[in-house]
């Protein structure tokens, strides 16, 4: 079924996509959502809006989008199953349709021990290929997973995340084809520091010939500062900062040492766009959003293509 995704067309052109991410506020300010809107606008062509990231109580993910999209842009609905069951879940995604959000990006969610809830009840009642299979059942098939017809099916471009170095990393190439087969159209990865090894991810994925059954979108987030690149190092599960990046960091003075974590940034992105079989790069700037244009223009990212 095709959609009004502005992100889905922009792929089906050809066209080698550039994404971003907002995290919604830890209050009702909407202004604060427009401000970053502001700074992303020209820059990409979508805009993921996180779910209750590092499971910290944020503004809905739903809102936030609904914010970006009358401004104009291209908003990707994140959804984490950790807080709904499979009522509420799709309760939520009708609700996203029928405002308009075309694009979901299906995830798990980090575990509530994590954030500001520590002793919040998780719900996990479905997981993340669950929930890209009840997509794929509500938006092709126009009924829910009880079995009811759907009055009105869910038009979405149907997303899930890929993380290419965790342990074991035998299974991230059999992962991915499991949300394939579930029916995801589009990926976007964990961010990538480690080259060599998501090259070698890359190669496993066009051995299986899956590179032309999913749209991959290559994640990278910039460095602002030894202190960050140490605790995604050391802090972040599933993360692979190879030694030689922070040597590189050290290397330079203190007040240079973002405009580095730029510069390495931009240099990944320029090594992702030769490898075949990615689509897109989806740029993580973790509250430093002012400076995605800067990167995408560094990068030869600028001017984003008008669908």
């Amino acid at each position: 079924m095709k959609t009004e995704s502005k992100l889905e067309k922009l792929l089906e052109k050809g066209e080698f996509v550039v994404t971003s991410e907002c995290g919604p506020p830890r209050g009702a300010d909407a202004d604060i959502i427009r401000k970053k809107g502001a700074l992303l606008k020209d820059a990409v062509d979508a805009v993921n809006v996180t779910d209750n990231q590092t499971s910290v109580v944020r503004m809905s993910s739903i809102s936030a989008c609904i914010i970006l999209k009358q401004m104009g842009m291209e908003p990707i609905m994140q959804m984490v199953t950790r807080d709904r069951n499979r009522i509420a879940i799709q309760s939520d995604i009708l609700g996203a349709a029928a405002l308009g959000v075309n694009n979901i990006l299906c995830l798990s969610g980090d575990h509530q021990k994590f954030g500001d809830h520590s002793s919040g009840k998780n719900v996990y009642d479905i997981d993340s290929v669950q929930l890209i299979q009840t997509l794929k059942l509500m938006r092709d098939q126009g009924r829910f997973i009880g079995g009811d017809e759907i009055q009105g099916k869910p038009a979405m471009f149907i997303g899930a995340a890929a993380n290419p170095f965790a342990d074991p990393f035998e299974i991230r190439v059999p992962r991915l084809a499991k949300k394939i087969n579930a029916g995801v159209q589009f990926i976007q990865t964990q961010c990538i520091y480690n080259l060599d090894r998501f090259e070698k991810w890359m190669e496993g994925i066009r051995g299986r010939g899956l590179h032309e059954k999913v749209h991959i979108l290559a994640g990278v987030t910039p460095f602002k500062s030894i202190g960050m690149a140490n605790y995604m190092k050391k802090m972040v599960p599933g993360m692979d900062v190879p030694d030689e990046m922070i040597e590189r960091l050290k290397s330079v003075d203190k007040e240079k040492r973002a405009e580095e974590g730029i510069k390495i940034c931009v240099e990944t992105i320029e090594r992702l766009k030769k490898i075949e079989g990615v689509r897109g790069i989806h740029i993580m700037a973790i509250e430093w959003e002012e400076k995605v244009h800067e990167i995408a223009e560094k990068a030869g990212l600028l001017p984003r293509p008008v669908v």
